[in-house]
């Protein structure tokens, strides 16, 4: 294993993508809060926004799929269908309620055939803000560390947070903004500069840019395996994702942000059978730029795994995630986006413990 192969494996950080997502529905409180006592170093909130302006915790601003309001019938005559970015959606939409109305809401799993057992939350919890989020972080940091005070021990690193900034230039459109509200949160819970754990995602660009000239926390720029960012759709600016990971795009992307986050396959390929192919190079090429590279998204089910690691032949059993962990790791990964982060943070450590 190469020196930086194994400085991705010594330094790699896990993510709970959108909480606990693998346990309980996600995007709620209690999943944030199961994320940060399995280990996790940092909890992804993604973040849209109400008619009144405020930061919700969803990944994204169609709520039909992840919560109740299709059962609600005082909001029946809310059901539209919109076109966001670029794509026609038909449904309910958070900027067509103000929070009192959203936090009559309820959450749902979003994936009920492969998640069973979390479907018996389903209707517990309410849709929280970024504040409220914030603020668990607050407690949890504060629990932890009075814990070890007793304990005679080190206090744990605070726990980090990485949120999305999810359709920006949509929202723009409508006059509804993140940056103001969003770095302001940011300062009230202490996460000010880049030595905080906090990171600022988006598949955007120009918002990116934006955050960068009113920030020192680290930034993100999140790839997909294909299509543009919708910013340079709207631009129409001709070049791809893939054209960002040219030399020339990561040199770019390194003059505002400080790592990028791509899909899984973009890092250690898929053969044509489903099954493990060889690592890309992008890992590599990424952290010459200077880049961390934070890979999307781990999840343990068979479902979403590579063919050769499933284990049985149900999509919704458990496959060997920790192998696919390992590969990502060798190929040089700084972080991994995870819906399980127990078993995220287990394996990094055990394909830490087996390193040559």
């Amino acid at each position: 294993m190469t020196q930086k192969t194994a400085l991705g494996a010594d330094t790699a950080i896990v993510i709970a993508h959108r909480g606990a997502s693998g346990y309980l529905p996600e995007h709620t409180l209690p999943a944030y809060f199961v994320a940060i006592h399995q280990g996790a170093d940092y909890i992804e909130p993604d973040l849209v926004i109400s008619k009144d302006g405020v930061l919700i915790a969803r990944h994204e601003n169609e709520i039909g799929d992840t919560t109740d309001v299709a059962q609600r019938p005082a909001f029946a005559n809310r059901r539209t269908t919109k076109t966001i970015d670029g794509e026609s959606k038909t449904g309910w939409f958070t900027e067509d309620f103000t929070l009192a109305e959203l936090k009559t809401l309820r959450a749902r799993e979003r994936l009920p055939l492969l998640r069973v057992a979390n479907t018996r939350f389903d209707g517990m919890f309410v849709l929280p803000t970024f504040d409220e989020v914030l603020e668990l972080v607050r407690a949890a940091d504060h629990q932890r560390a009075t814990a070890a005070r007793e304990r005679g021990v080190p206090a744990p690193a605070r726990i980090g947070v990485y949120p999305e900034t999810k359709h920006p230039s949509y929202f723009a459109s409508l006059g509804l903004t993140f940056d103001a509200a969003l770095l302001s949160a940011l300062r009230r819970h202490g996460f000010k500069s880049a030595a905080d754990p906090a990171y600022i995602q988006s598949f955007e660009v120009s918002n990116l840019k934006a955050l960068r000239r009113r920030t020192k926390l680290r930034l993100v720029q999140l790839m997909a395996p294909s299509g543009q960012p919708y910013d340079f759709t709207i631009a129409q600016d001709p070049r791809r994702y893939v054209d960002l990971l040219s030399p020339t795009g990561l040199k770019e992307i390194a003059d505002y942000a400080n790592a990028i986050g791509p899909y899984k396959e973009m890092i250690v390929a898929r053969q044509a059978d489903g099954s493990r192919g060889a690592s890309t190079g992008l890992a590599e090429r990424a952290r010459a730029a200077g880049l961390g590279v934070h890979v999307w998204t781990l999840r343990a089910e068979n479902e979403f795994l590579p063919r050769d690691l499933w284990r049985g032949s149900e999509p919704g059993m458990s496959g060997d995630m920790e192998s696919e962990i390992c590969a990502l790791l060798q190929a040089g990964v700084t972080g991994l986006f995870a819906d399980h982060p127990d078993q995220a943070v287990a394996a990094r450590a055990a394909c830490l413990a087996n390193k040559p």
